[in-house]
């Protein structure tokens, strides 16, 4: 009988797993859905959900506990400024895991990644504006300082 079987080791060294969901948790977080194989977001749901738990009870151990799991300052305040508020009702389940298919050249099976009741607006955080945004917006300014 084999003992301890509690989660995937997804063929990768404890460092490297470790960096490997700490960096998928700051992206999820960030980004509320990511896209990645299906056992990596198997693994990755039940740590998100513990995330946002911490981040629910608003005291300085949670902060210090989360920004030692996450090492980002962005994530954590998101964590309990927004994502608690948001969830503040909800006793669980703050993510889901939906497939997505295979990925082509490998054939590996995807899955997405996201939060219930998501921001659509947090997916477009880091693409760079069209052209034709920037332009309209730097007439809104002009026409706002006359």
């Amino acid at each position: 009988m084999r003992h301890g079987i509690g989660y995937r080791k997804l063929n990768k060294t404890s460092e490297h797993r470790k960096a490997l969901f700490k960096n998928m948790l700051n992206s999820l977080i960030k980004y509320e859905q990511i896209i990645t194989t299906l056992p990596k977001a198997k693994e990755l749901k039940p740590q998100i959900d513990k995330v946002i738990t911490i981040g629910k009870k608003n005291i300085l151990s949670n902060k210090k506990k989360l920004f030692s799991k996450l090492q980002n300052k962005y994530s954590v305040v998101k964590v309990f400024e927004e994502l608690s508020k948001r969830y503040s009702s909800r006793k669980g389940g703050y993510s889901r895991v939906l497939k997505a298919g295979f990925r082509t050249g490998d054939d590996a099976p995807m899955a997405v990644i996201e939060l219930v009741d998501r921001n659509p607006e947090a997916k477009k955080i880091d693409k760079p504006k069209k052209v034709e945004e920037k332009k309209q917006q730097k007439v809104d300014q002009k026409v706002a300082s006359k």
